[in-house]
């Protein structure tokens, strides 16, 4: 089961960094906060169409997935709670949002050139559907293996 959680965190760190790298390349590259914001399509402007939510969502999915994987590497079971609530955020980014503008188009071409789909088959699903796989296996890894112990031994 250990080995199961290491694989996990690491998928679900992987998974992070590249839902956060089109908005951490340009800090790589040496670029500013606003090149950065401006470049990764998640301008935080309230009165232009309001794109506060779509950043919102977006930083909020990366911190949750990346909460979740520390989490799991400790064993905690509350990892699963994190890793939903990122997974929620994630979906409402590449459903809910407006699939033509800001970040939820460009995850939308990320995945499309990540994921290989039959014809007839939108990549975001498949994504969807591996990303709800991992969350389940996150939940099978996070359970505490209960051991039985004879009446009046304590715990070694």
């Amino acid at each position: 089961m250990r080995v199961l959680r290491f694989i996990l965190v690491i998928v679900v760190i992987g998974y992070a960094g590249w839902l956060a790298w089109p908005f951490l390349s340009p800090f790589l590259e040496g670029a500013g906060p606003e090149a950065a914001a401006s470049r990764s399509g998640a301008v935080v402007a309230l009165d232009s169409g309001g794109d506060m939510p779509t950043a919102a969502l977006w930083i909020g999915a990366v911190v949750l997935y990346l909460l979740s994987a520390l989490l799991l590497g400790a064993g905690n079971p509350r990892a699963v709670a994190a890793y939903f609530l990122g997974f929620m955020a994630d979906i409402v980014l590449r459903l809910a949002m407006s699939p033509n503008r800001g970040v939820s188009a460009d995850i939308a071409a990320r995945s499309a050139e990540a994921v290989p789909a039959p014809a007839g088959l939108d990549p975001q699903w498949i994504v969807i559907a591996a990303l709800l796989l991992v969350g389940l296996l996150v939940m099978a890894a996070s359970r505490r293996v209960r051991r039985s112990r004879p009446v009046g031994h304590l715990t070694p």
